[in-house]
């Protein structure tokens, strides 16, 4: 006896650890005195067929062999054809200027660049996500490289600073539907840190740039690299890591002048004091947002833009490009952004709009709208665990 199962390919279901599929649409039928086992795989369907001689084990060998064929087909197929990929690398070198040691490591570049289109294409084509993903700046990267070159956040043990335990905006009792404080001309353009971890530096300088706006009407660009070279604590270390607590009690304490006078370089150095005899800002204090509440963030995202720290670390957020992300992702805060302003999407996913620091390349001219108000209190990649911002 002969086996033929038909699979249509709408039955299948992609998820992390593979498919499922839908017994019910498979059957089985067709007598006949041939021992051939073969595999066909069509545009939308695999067909199977096997000579079992009423052995049921055989069965489930063919029906595995299908469903493994089937997934190697939805792989490749999800790939643009080698000579294509080729190219695109090329095109994607031109694009950003990389150039490589020798022809192996290009190679090695090429074989990491192929796998993270294929992640990007699998993740556009087969998922019903509210995001996309896109090739970026960093598509030749493994993720563990990412993150050690683009991250930089240091968490200390405790995340409470002496001092900062009060909350200004407690007692706030209504809130806009969205606010966008690009839009009050509180946030300067993107910027980008480079092979350097100083996100905690670009975090801290976007609120104090903010709240700078906010009280003396002038929006100006200040420096990180003032914080990079000068504000030397136990958490902040410069290209090595920081915290934006710190880097807000450095600012109360003396300052910081501007990006044109100590202009950033995405390196450690030593601090100049002859940059820095001029500050163009300064701050009275700062406050901590409580910890794990996203209805608190909210309060102080009305008031003023928010220093934040966020799980940066999983592969859909190193290629995020646009729409609300809603992604899988940690608790493990890694990295420094800013809380800019919240919304509501057309098809009612609320989100936060966070300015990133990796320039306008990456995500929605570097920005990211991460989704609001899910159901655990940490909040998406743990973006309500640690927020802070600067008093005026």
């Amino acid at each position: 006896m002969q086996f033929k199962l038909e699979i249509d390919a709408s039955v299948w279901k992609h998820t992390k650890s593979g498919c499922t599929i839908n017994l019910q649409r498979l059957f089985a039928f067709h007598q006949t005195q041939s021992t051939i086992i073969s595999l066909k795989i069509f545009k939308h369907k695999i067909t199977a067929m096997a000579s079992v001689a009423g052995n049921k084990l055989m069965f489930m060998v063919v029906l595995l062999m299908g469903i493994y064929a089937y997934g190697a087909f939805s792989a490749r197929s999800s790939m643009p054809p080698v000579s294509s990929i080729n190219q695109r690398f090329e095109a994607w070198i031109a694009q950003y200027g990389r150039v490589y040691a020798d022809a192996g490591e290009k190679a090695r570049r090429f074989s990491i660049f192929k796998k993270n289109v294929a992640f990007i294409h699998h993740n556009n084509k087969f998922a019903n996500k509210t995001y996309k993903l896109a090739v970026n700046q960093f598509a030749d990267l493994t993720n563990k490289e990412f993150r050690a070159a683009k991250t930089g956040f240091k968490k200390p043990v405790n995340l409470i600073h002496p001092g900062s335990s009060s909350f200004r905006y407690g007692n706030v009792s209504s809130v806009p539907d969205t606010m966008d404080w690009r839009t009050q001309g509180a946030v300067n353009p993107i910027k980008d840190q480079g092979q350097c971890g100083s996100c905690w530096a670009f975090s801290a300088v976007a609120a104090v740039e903010g709240i700078t706006k906010i009280s003396t009407g002038k929006l100006v660009s200040l420096s990180e690299q003032e914080l990079v070279d000068c504000d030397r604590t136990t958490n902040d270390q410069g290209c090595n890591g920081g915290f934006m607590d710190d880097a807000f009690q450095f600012v109360k304490t003396k300052g910081l002048t501007t990006e044109t006078k100590y202009p950033y370089s995405a390196a450690d150095g030593t601090c100049s004091t002859a940059k820095t005899t001029s500050p163009a800002a300064k701050i009275s204090g700062y406050e901590d947002v409580p910890a794990n509440n996203e209805d608190a963030l909210l309060k102080a995202a009305a008031n003023q833009p928010i220093a934040v720290a966020i799980d940066a670390s999983g592969s859909a957020f190193q290629f995020y490009s646009s729409g609300v992300f809603t992604g899988d992702c940690g608790t493990d805060l890694d990295h420094g952004v800013a809380v800019v302003g919240y919304g509501t999407s057309g098809d009612g996913t609320k989100y936060w709009l966070v300015r990133n620091s990796w320039g306008t390349s990456w995500g929605d001219q570097g920005y990211i709208k991460m989704h609001r108000g899910i159901g655990a209190k940490e909040g998406l990649c743990g973006i309500a665990m640690s927020a802070s911002y600067p008093i005026a």
